[in-house]
């Protein structure tokens, strides 16, 4: 006997398949229960996730370019440089943020999706409803946690796992580094901000620029090969469970036609008209129909 879902031979000394854990005799996917596509929304999540995570590192990596023109600004004795840097750094994080929101809307709902599709399949083992795929995202507190278990429930279910794919361990964690520490840097920012003098004159003034964009580049760096690395994992697991649950999904609809004993298509073409004495003149014999 094999088993439905993936095809393996199955033994009755135990009450599941042994390699995706779905139980004997039940098919892929449970039939009445619904299924979403998680393709098309998996590659937008993905090339979202991805544009975050370089925008995020061009914001990171921007004090250099205002440590060029704090340096500029002091050898020519021009301040009006320095409102350059500002504006170059807001041209570069409005996109940033604007690619963040969309990846957060796009990812949560992918989450969801890719959580309802395991109630569908036999021998998946959730412990969170659906609701959390959503809620666990915008919920104070609870998204330090909740995230990472449905994800992590999802790609059990979804990847035929028992114990949690490492893959998941090293996004979240990674993701935990990055939020934590993009904000205790944008803090930190602000304050060096605040300490700047409003109208630089001298040679120091001009110096505590170059040195706040400095120490900026390095509050920043953390945080920022977090988010790449977060990026990448997440990328990962997303392409995985949603090619693992199409493939499921795709496995479970059945071909035409489906079973024995159902009629064959009717052929086409000149071999489908009857042969015999009974056969329909065909030509300039045949008559005309008004």
């Amino acid at each position: 006997m094999r088993c439905q879902t993936c095809g393996a031979t199955t033994s009755s000394a135990h009450h599941e398949c042994q390699r995706c854990h779905t139980p004997l005799g039940q098919p892929a996917v449970t039939p009445g229960l619904p299924t979403y596509s998680v393709r098309g929304i998996g590659l937008a999540a993905r090339i979202a996730v991805g544009a975050t995570a370089v925008l995020y590192l061009l914001v990171a990596l921007s004090p250099l370019l205002g440590m060029a023109i704090a340096r500029r600004a002091q050898t020519d004795t021009d301040p009006d440089l320095l409102l350059g840097a500002v504006v170059i750094e807001l041209l570069v994080a409005l996109p940033m943020v604007v690619a963040y929101l969309t990846a957060a809307v796009l990812v949560i709902i992918w989450t969801w999706r890719a959580r309802k599709n395991t109630d569908a399949f036999p021998g998946a083992l959730p412990t969170l409803g659906a609701g959390w795929a959503i809620a666990g995202w915008l919920v104070p507190f609870a998204n330090f946690v909740v995230p990472a278990r449905v994800v992590a429930n999802v790609a059990r279910d979804s990847l035929w796992r028992r114990v949690t794919p490492p893959l998941v361990a090293v996004w979240w964690s990674s993701w935990l580094v990055f939020s934590v520490g993009e904000r205790l840097a944008s803090r930190l920012d602000g304050r060096a901000a605040d300490a700047l003098p409003e109208n630089p004159a001298t040679a120091g003034d001009y110096q505590a620029y170059a040195d706040y964009y400095r120490d900026s580049l390095l509050r920043n760096a953390v945080p920022a090969v977090a988010c790449v690395l977060a990026a990448v994992t997440f990328y990962l697991l997303i392409q995985r469970i949603s090619a693992a649950q199409e493939a499921r999904i795709a496995h479970a609809q059945p071909a035409w036609p489906t079973a024995s004993g159902w009629p064959a298509a009717p052929p086409v073409g000149p071999e489908a008209l009857p042969v015999g004495p009974e056969a329909p003149p065909v030509g300039p014999e045949a008559p005309h129909r008004a």
